[in-house]
């Protein structure tokens, strides 16, 4: 009874506790939230503390200048559209405001959104350069854009809020490592580092111009206001362009050859009327005294007066063919040559002379060379009234029996060359003796007659053909019997051959191939 009763009167337990529920979303806890509501704080004093929003920020003067600028009439630019415009915009003052550069950037000076699209499109089709950092002391995008405008950059003065300090973009580090990154490297030396001293480039080269132009409408000729590259302590005389040919005023008839390094001088030049006489002069004095070196020298003086005063005539035509016909009479091909060149320029222009002649010279001159591509080139520019010259066409057959290997219709043609085509001949007709004698070896055993050697091969007589023979190495080759002189051809297999190798390695002997 007494344990049944203590049961009872203790107050009953519960597995949990009691909270009142909430009426509504908005208002304040009920009494058994009262420590939480003391901790946190209400959705409206949370709100308190948060920054203004954006779309309500009172902007500078200078930024909403900024922007009424952009989208003015005036400097709005067809090729920039206006959506990538707001872009940009939105972007430079975006950057401007993370890196707390807003009230500390020059606004009046800074270049127009759509002033730095151009910039970067001129840039990423004409630049070779790798980009710049993204960052350069707390300008990313304003300094680049900045430095880019290369034209306006030395406009731009740095604002009273710097204190006194160079813009990021003017320091020397920037412009140091953006040298280095150069394809190439400046080897000009560097007296000054900012673009405010005299040294720098963008001053240096404004300053080098107008000084030039001031010079040249002063009328200043000096090598220093035309060539501003150039040291003013240097002295160099500058070439001056002819206003014409010059007319000589030398009487001299003989003067001799100096190779011009200056101008001409009317002094040392001697007119038509004289080089008239001295042609005849040299012409008696080479007949008379046979002095080549000194002919050669006096014929050389006298181009040179025809050059200078550009005397194309008759004249000159007949002064270049005498002096190609005593180089050839001594074998002077390199005096020749020159001639040549030139004689063929002249008679483009039908100044009379004697084209056909000095034609046939040329193709004789190619046997000896044995140059093939310049006689294929002569032989397809050829006319048929050209063809049918006769020394032309003597030409053509020596040229035609060397290519078929006819030796004897080669040396008939030898013996009959008109002119003086044989002085050309004579230089390789050493050549084709000792082919010849190569093929009568072969074909002919075991001896033959030396007459028989004489008359084919072109020899004047037998004492030449035999001396032929022997200075080439082959005195065994010679027998004397029944009252003459045979050559032992079966004694000679390939001798000529090796004959032929061995003079070909001497200088100006040429073997055909």
């Amino acid at each position: 009874m007494s344990m049944t009763y203590a049961r009872n009167s203790m107050p009953p337990t519960t597995a949990f506790t009691a909270v009142a529920a909430r009426r509504n979303f908005g208002g304040q806890q009920q009494a058994g939230s009262v420590h939480s509501s003391s901790t946190s704080p209400s959705p409206s004093a949370a709100g308190s503390t948060n920054p203004p929003d954006k779309g309500k920020r009172d902007w500078p003067p200078q930024v909403r200048s900024y922007v009424q600028r952009s989208f003015a009439d005036g400097n709005i630019l067809p090729d920039v559209d206006r959506q990538e415009m707001e872009i940009k915009l939105k972007k430079i003052i975006s950057q401007s405001v993370e890196e707390g550069t807003l009230a500390t950037i020059d606004w009046d000076n800074l270049p127009l959104p759509q002033v730095m699209i151009q910039d970067e499109r001129r840039r990423t089709h004409s630049s070779h350069f790798p980009p710049l950092p993204s960052k350069q002391n707390g300008h990313s995008i304003l300094t680049n854009e900045i430095k880019s405008n290369k034209r306006k950059s030395a406009e731009i003065e740095p604002s009273d809020s710097t204190g006194g300090q160079s813009l990021p973009w003017r320091q020397s580090s920037d412009r140091e490592s953006f040298e280095s990154r150069l394809s190439y490297p400046d080897k000009r030396p560097r007296n000054g580092a900012g673009p405010d001293s005299p040294f720098s480039k963008s001053n240096q080269a404004p300053e080098a111009r107008k000084k030039r132009f001031q010079g040249a409408l002063a009328g200043t000729s000096s090598a220093a206001s035309l060539r501003p590259w150039r040291s003013s302590t240097t002295h160099e005389v500058e070439p001056t362009e002819p206003k014409g040919p010059i007319i000589g005023r030398c009487q001299d008839l003989e003067k001799k050859y100096f190779r011009l390094t200056s101008a001409p001088n009317p002094d040392t030049v001697r007119p038509l009327h004289v080089l008239e006489k001295t042609l005849d002069h040299l012409k008696k004095k080479w007949r008379r005294e046979k002095k080549y070196p000194y002919i050669c020298d006096q014929f050389k003086s006298l181009r040179q007066d025809l050059t200078v005063q550009r005397i194309k005539t008759s004249f000159t035509v007949d002064a270049y063919e005498i002096h190609a016909r005593i180089a050839l009479e001594e074998g002077d091909l390199s005096e020749y040559n020159q001639c040549q060149t030139q004689l063929r320029a002249l008679y483009v222009q039908n100044l009379g002379g004697h084209p056909f002649e000095f034609l046939a010279y040329r193709i004789l001159y190619f046997l000896h060379t044995s140059n093939r591509t310049d006689m294929n080139d002569a032989l397809a520019d050829l006319t048929p009234t050209e063809k049918r010259h006769p020394a032309v066409k003597h030409a053509l057959d020596a040229r035609s029996a060397l290519a078929l290997g006819n030796y004897h219709r080669f040396f008939q043609l030898y013996l009959d060359t008109p002119n003086m085509g044989a002085y050309l001949m004579d230089m390789f007709v050493g050549r084709e003796r000792l082919s010849a004698l190569s093929a009568v070896c072969r074909a002919y055993k075991p001896d033959v007659r030396l007459r028989f050697v004489t008359e084919e091969l072109g020899f004047d007589s037998d004492e030449d053909s035999a001396r032929f023979i022997c200075e080439h190495g082959a005195p065994h080759l010679l027998e004397e019997r029944d009252g003459g002189v045979h050559l032992l051809t079966g004694k000679a297999p390939g001798f000529f051959d090796s004959a032929l190798k061995a003079a070909s390695a001497r200088p100006g002997v040429k073997v055909p191939t």
